[in-house]
């Protein structure tokens, strides 16, 4: 399983890093679009569509393919962005206060759209992260990766209080508070980093610091990291509703691309929110 992981992680960063580093933002935006075609098809699996599933995923790889034609990856409409919030908030309360058992009582028309509308949306975040360049996209990635590692150790090390034993037996409190911790720390130097090096442009924490001061960034940064976990278990009560360990099996070793970007498909949005404010 390990050797598997490597590979197919080896392969994907080969294909990821150029598409990231590029100086052109459409290579990342093509990638991250098929990538999203394949979370639409899951999405549709997970959620009884059937045969249905891939047009599914087609419709959704056209979807953004038609927002990169309009130039939306570029200069996006920031009510996007808080669309996204409002329904990834509320709705993600509603869901997660439901449980598995209340997911499949929802019309799959409903799941079927809200689902795509996630997806699309965070497809867009990435594309317009990139587009404003190298520094601020990996700020919100690694946000998200350090929100997550510091939640695994801290939940490990600390963790007592189960926080959705019915969706998720392994996440603690103390794992979400680690999770933020980790996030602050990662910002802190983030933004020591911002001032001491030149870097292609502003980063996610020196952009909402600028506009809100200290306090504010590290309020921000510790809701986004708390979104992240609603990326998270929203997923996973999702396939736990259908009885699957993993979204697919695209990814060897991995499951499947919902497995891989769960927590990163609130993430985007939300930053660029508040970026939208700056």
């Amino acid at each position: 399983m390990l050797k598997q992981r490597v590979i197919t992680a080896l392969v994907l960063m080969a294909f990821l890093l150029p598409a990231l580093f590029a100086a052109a933002a459409w290579p990342f935006a093509v990638l991250s679009l098929l990538l999203m075609g394949a979370a639409g098809w899951e999405w549709g699996r997970l959620n009884g569509a059937g045969a249905a599933s891939v047009p599914m995923g087609l419709l959704l790889a056209a979807l953004c393919a038609l927002a990169l034609w309009a130039g939306w990856a570029a200069a996006p409409p920031a009510l996007v962005w808080w669309a996204a919030t409002i329904v990834w908030v509320l709705g993600g309360a509603f869901v997660l206060r439901g449980g598995p058992a209340a997911w499949p009582l929802i019309p799959a028309a409903v799941r079927w759209a809200v689902g795509l509308a996630l997806l699309w949306t965070a497809w867009l975040a990435l594309a317009h992260a990139k587009a404003i360049g190298i520094n601020f996209i990996l700020s919100v990635f690694c946000l998200v990766w350090a929100a997550d590692i510091a939640a695994y150790f801290g939940g490990r090390a600390f963790g007592k209080r189960k926080l959705a034993l019915a969706i998720s037996p392994g996440k603690s409190w103390e794992g979400v508070w680690s999770g933020m911790l980790g996030a602050l720390v990662l910002a802190a130097l983030w933004l020591l980093a911002d001032a001491s090096w030149a870097m292609d442009s502003p980063s996610l924490y020196t952009r909402v610091s600028a506009r809100f001061g200290f306090l504010g960034l590290a309020l921000v940064v510790v809701f986004l990291a708390a979104m992240s976990v609603v990326g998270d278990l929203f997923e996973s009560l999702v396939k736990r509703s259908a009885g699957a360990k993993d979204s697919s099996g695209l990814l060897p070793g991995h499951g499947g691309v919902l497995d891989r970007v769960d927590a990163l498909l609130p993430a985007f949005p939300l930053a660029l929110a508040w970026v939208s404010l700056t």
